[in-house]
């Protein structure tokens, strides 16, 4: 084992680093650090300055606290995931259409909507809410913005849910009793998929894309002619999905610009 001073200061500045990371909302002084790392004041010093001139921790004066810098967190999106969420996805979408034999969706949440960031078409001739790339629907309007709406933080979910239920009543006629029934329903189930009736003779389901934090940022979405999605099939298309979402939820980046602006991530197409 390489037991050198460079080595020792390497592996003491990570513990400082995971210790910043620790308590990014807590106490963060000289002395908390040097506590929490089991190191000296005056090492925990010497080797918080060095992190410093890297640009890796900054220093609050006016708190005389330390935190994790922004450099740090660029660092580590663009180590973590060079990969967009859409870039991710579209092999996904191909090779499922292809399987299934019909239409996938990748829909993310634009504000109080969801927006459909990509689709790759199968053989049926089907319609949808979003209708192509780039079209928009209110959440809590078909199974891809359920599924998303569905797992949401609460207070996110809420703050969503009142602002949309005049709109989904005066456009679509959904009342609130639907709506909340509707996401009970999808949080036991891991997946969205009963029909509402808006479009006649479509069927759908749709599982969330969850981040670390089991927050839902995209939902992966199958459309169909509703003959082709019976009971006996639809247990078997919610698996498959199910298997994709979790692998593509280890590979978010919380810090993919098409999760905070997905119209922009639209606009070179």
């Amino acid at each position: 084992m390489d037991k050198s001073p460079a080595k020792a200061a390497l592996n003491r500045s990570f513990d400082l680093l995971r210790a910043l990371a620790a308590e990014a909302n807590g106490e963060n002084r000289l002395t908390d650090l040097a506590r929490r790392t089991g190191l000296t004041p005056s090492t925990t010093l010497r080797l918080l300055r060095g992190l410093i001139t890297e640009s890796m921790v900054e220093y609050d004066e006016e708190r005389r606290q330390y935190r994790l810098s922004v450099d740090f967190f660029t660092l580590a999106a663009r180590a973590g995931n060079p990969a967009n969420l859409r870039d991710l996805c579209r092999p996904i979408l191909l090779r499922l259409s292809a399987t299934l034999h019909d239409t996938l969706f990748l829909l993310v949440r634009s504000g109080f909507d969801a927006v459909c960031l990509d689709r790759s078409e199968g053989p049926f001739p089907i319609r949808s809410f979003t209708g192509d790339i780039g079209g928009r629907v209110i959440m809590g309007v078909g199974q891809g913005s359920m599924a998303i709406l569905a797992f949401l933080p609460e207070a996110e979910r809420e703050e969503v849910i009142r602002f949309n239920l005049p709109r989904l009543y005066d456009q679509h006629r959904l009342d609130e009793v639907f709506i909340r029934s509707e996401i009970a329903s999808v949080r036991e189930l891991g997946y969205a998929s009963r029909s509402t009736g808006l479009l006649p003779g479509m069927a759908g389901i749709a599982v969330p894309i969850l981040d670390r934090d089991g927050k839902a940022v995209a939902a992966l979405s199958m459309g169909t002619i509703a003959e082709r999605l019976n009971p006996e099939r639809l247990p078997v298309v919610a698996d498959i999905l199910k298997r994709e979402a979790v692998t593509l939820s280890r590979q978010v980046n919380p810090f993919d610009p098409v999760l905070r602006r997905p119209a922009a991530s639209l606009s070179g197409l």
